[in-house]
């Protein structure tokens, strides 16, 4: 049964295959801003190496507490989505917005590798990591997805989100992260 798990180099070479699969989607491009883009940028032509790996677990591990961070990066626990030693997905909790965040790119966000899409994995790992979320201080938290991605407003609204706006490209949705939605949450942005 798939699982939240902290980054583990247990599953280095099902991780390695799903890089494969969001290169061969176009990802990790000079273009790509996303999390994965960047870490296919920085290390795809070295995560085969069990070593290297291990210091890639390190480093996202770490990006969650008050480890060195690029200027501007907040606080970021990642997670993975994971049905043994078969990586399925990672999902992004940022622990506060910033001004792009709050616009664009909100406090939870998420990737499924093409291999495993289509069969509620997405929604299922979003699910899992709000309770996460609400643990970090964030209540409710901001998701965001492109208006073209239909299957991700419709993970969005599954997991309880509520359409805010639309800015540039994206819809914005807040998500209560309270596991019976009843307590009134606050809307966390800025360097709280």
């Amino acid at each position: 049964m798939p699982e939240l798990i902290v980054p583990d180099v247990r599953v280095r070479a099902s991780y390695v295959e799903a890089m494969e699969e969001f290169v061969a989607e176009g990802r990790g491009t000079p273009d790509d801003g996303s999390t994965i883009g960047r870490d296919i940028l920085a290390w795809h032509d070295r995560w085969r190496d069990p070593e290297v790996f291990a210091e890639y677990v390190a480093r996202v591990r770490a990006a969650g507490k008050d480890a060195p961070r690029a200027p501007g990066a907040v606080p970021t626990t990642t997670l993975w989505w994971v049905d043994g030693d078969v990586f399925l997905g990672r999902v992004a909790i940022r622990h506060r917005l910033d001004g792009f965040l709050l616009d664009y790119g909100g406090h939870i966000g998420y990737d499924v590798r093409a291999s495993a899409r289509r069969r509620g994995h997405a929604t299922a790992m979003v699910r899992a990591a709000l309770p996460v979320a609400r643990s970090l201080g964030v209540d409710p938290a901001l998701i965001t997805c492109d208006d073209t991605n239909t299957a991700s407003r419709g993970v969005i609204e599954k997991c309880g989100g509520v359409f805010e706006d639309r800015r540039g490209i994206k819809l914005r949705y807040w998500v209560a992260t309270d596991p019976d939605g009843t307590r009134p949450g606050r809307r966390a942005g800025g360097d709280e």
